[in-house]
C-alpha cells in the first residue's frame, strides 16, 4: 500500500484532496495466488506464472529437478556444489542463500520485524509470529486430545 495525493475536479477548479490511502496490490498480485511483487517487476510476475503452468525450462544437470526461473536453478545447484556466497560480516558464517543471511543477521542486531497485531510481542521469523498468533485464537489446533 502507498500514500498518494488525489486530484479532484470541483467546479472546474483542480483541488488537491487530503492524503488518500490507495492499495496498489491489484497491479502487483499474481492472478492465481496471493503472491505479490514490486510494481516494476513485470519480468518477475511473468516468470512466477510458470509455477502455475508447470513450465520448468531450467533443468538441473545433477539431478531430475527443474525450475520455472533461472535463479531457482542457481540456488538449487548450490546444494550440489556446496557454494555459500553470502558471508556474515559479524561472525564469518557462510550461507548459500541471501535470505538465510538476512535472517541470521537478526541474531546479531536483535531485529524482530514480525509484530503481533494483538499484543506487544515481536519475532525475528515470520513462522514464529504465525505460531504465536494461534495463542490468541479460541481454537487450539495443536492441542492434544485426551
Amino acid at each position: 500500500d502507498m500514500m498518494v495525493k488525489e486530484e479532484i475536479e470541483v467546479y472546474d477548479e483542480p483541488v488537491l484532496s487530503q492524503d488518500v490511502e490507495v492499495s496498489v496490490k491489484q497491479e502487483r498480485e499474481c492472478s492465481q495466488c496471493d503472491k505479490s511483487f514490486p510494481s516494476n517487476s513485470l519480468l518477475m510476475r511473468y516468470q512466477h506464472q510458470r509455477t502455475h503452468t508447470g513450465n520448468n525450462p531450467y533443468q538441473c544437470n545433477h539431478c531430475d529437478k527443474a525450475f520455472s526461473v533461472k535463479y531457482g536453478l542457481i540456488k538449487h545447484q548450490r546444494t550440489h556444489t556446496g557454494e555459500k556466497p553470502y558471508q556474515c560480516n559479524q561472525c564469518d558464517k557462510d550461507f548459500s542463500q541471501k535470505n538465510n543471511l538476512i535472517r541470521h543477521l537478526r541474531t546479531h542486531t536483535g531485529d524482530n520485524p514480525y509484530q503481533c497485531n494483538q499484543c506487544d510481542k515481536a519475532f525475528s521469523r515470520k513462522w514464529n509470529l504465525i505460531k504465536h498468533q494461534l495463542t490468541h485464537t479460541v481454537e487450539k489446533p495443536y492441542q492434544s486430545v485426551k
